[in-house]
């Protein structure tokens, strides 16, 4: 096993740019194999998504089935390990705390100029469908992390959306879960279906405002096809990481924080960037004996990962080109390794997330620290954000101008509504209007 290892001052600019592109299919494919199957939603309702569930999840699902039951509740919470119901606990109350310390002021309401008010109102959108992937594993970790930040931003109607397991049932984690984060509508509708099913509604499932979550290309192509009906937030891909190490760093840390996010599968990225060889070597010497702890699914994942084009080490000439490469390339999750990490954090300027220092590895920020790991992937993170409860509320904008403050906004505001051609607008400001208001004293 070789790690890659990518030389960036014998690199052509090219070259560079190439480690920049990540494994995200092109979706134009999955769209044409997506389209019959969001119609048959569509057209079908309940019975389609119970047959692609059969199809495509090979689950024994009927369409009258397709919601958990009460029944269905009480046996994950018999069922499921007192351990790990006590770590779904701890991570809830974290994510809570960092989500409700997030969330904005109903309003605010300031004097722009004597006599004229302006602010924003914030309020919850109606309703939103959280998928939950299953391909890979379970995932409750993600059913809190969207769940509890709509229940914070006060979203009256939430329901989550997950594929079912081989043997029909949604996973029991995933419903303790939802419970905790006080939601009871779960289904059993996954892939381009569910998100169909969330974007029309169905007989069971409702229509949503908003679906958040990661998916496959299925349903990154899903999402696409339906956004004109239904708001699909930033696209969320196949999981990347960069970890940043300084000549202060442990190489043998470095790459055990490396593997996190490569054992995800195939088609994530994580690269080491430094400008220190020795943190390198130390690293690539490191990473296959960390392997040797791991199950063979998820060594094959990483050492796909690590051993190919989207992953490896990165060597910088010094600081400067190694930060530029992490601005360069926003990764979903970007590592400091260093003794003084905080004397980075200024120049990081493209990142779904920065975790600070040895004791921070991207682990603690997936699950327990309470900040969101539902994040910007693909290079978003050059204009998204993670998903806060933010995602879940809207502003509208508030005025109010007095009697006294009218005129002078009046005269300026017509000037430029006939310049702009707009007579109407202009005519509700002019002097028509002036007199109209005399009338009503």
């Amino acid at each position: 096993m070789t790690i890659s290892f990518h030389d960036l001052s014998k690199m052509t600019r090219t070259a560079r740019d190439q480690l920049l592109k990540r494994s995200e299919a092109d979706l134009a494919e999955f769209e044409e194999k997506v389209k019959p199957i969001i119609f048959a939603v569509k057209t079908e309702g309940d019975a389609a998504v119970a047959r692609f569930a059969r199809q495509f999840d090979k689950a024994p699902v009927e369409a009258d089935a397709l919601a958990a039951t009460d029944e269905d509740f009480a046996r994950a919470e018999n069922t499921l390990d007192q351990q790990v119901r006590e770590a779904l606990e701890f991570m809830a109350v974290s994510i809570r705390k960092f989500h409700e310390d997030q969330k904005p002021h109903e309003m605010w309401f300031h004097e722009i100029r004597p006599g004229v008010f302006a602010g924003d109102r914030t309020t919850a959108i109606p309703s939103v469908a959280c998928y939950i992937p299953r391909g890979k594993g379970a995932f409750p970790s993600s059913v809190l992390m969207q769940a509890i930040p709509a229940k914070v931003a006060g979203v009256k109607e939430i329901c989550i959306i997950t594929p079912p397991g081989p043997d029909g049932r949604i996973d029991d984690a995933t419903l303790v879960a939802a419970r905790m984060a006080g939601v009871s509508k779960v289904f059993k509708a996954g892939g381009a279906q569910g998100i169909a099913a969330v974007a029309y509604g169905t007989e069971t499932i409702p229509r949503c405002s908003k679906v958040v979550g990661p998916g496959s290309p299925w349903v990154g192509a899903a999402k696409r096809l339906v956004s004109h009906l239904i708001d699909v937030g930033t696209p969320a891909g196949p999981s990347e990481l960069i970890v940043l190490a300084d000549e202060t760093a442990d190489g043998r840390l470095a790459g055990l924080d490396l593997i996190i996010e490569s054992e995800h599968g195939p088609d994530s990225s994580a690269f080491l960037v430094t400008w220190s060889r020795k943190v390198a070597e130390d690293a690539m010497a490191a990473i296959p004996e960390f392997w040797k702890q791991m199950g063979e699914q998820r060594v094959s994942y990483s050492s796909t990962v690590l051993e190919g084009p989207m992953g490896g080490i990165v060597l910088a000439r010094d600081e400067e080109e190694a930060i530029a490469f992490c601005n360069d390339y926003a990764p979903e999750h970007l590592g400091v390794h260093s003794d003084e990490p905080f004397q980075y954090l200024g120049r990081l300027q493209n990142a779904g997330e920065i975790l600070l220092g040895r004791h921070t590895p991207p682990t603690l920020g997936n699950f327990v620290i309470g900040v969101n790991h539902v994040l910007p992937t693909s290079g978003w993170a050059k204009t998204g954000s993670p998903l806060t409860v933010y995602d879940f509320m809207k502003r509208t904008s508030v005025a109010y101008v007095t009697g006294k403050a009218y005129p002078e906004l009046a005269k300026h505001a017509e000037v430029i509504s006939r310049y702009e051609g707009f007579d109407g607008h202009a005519n509700a400001v002019s002097e028509t209007r002036a007199m109209l208001l005399r009338t009503n004293r």
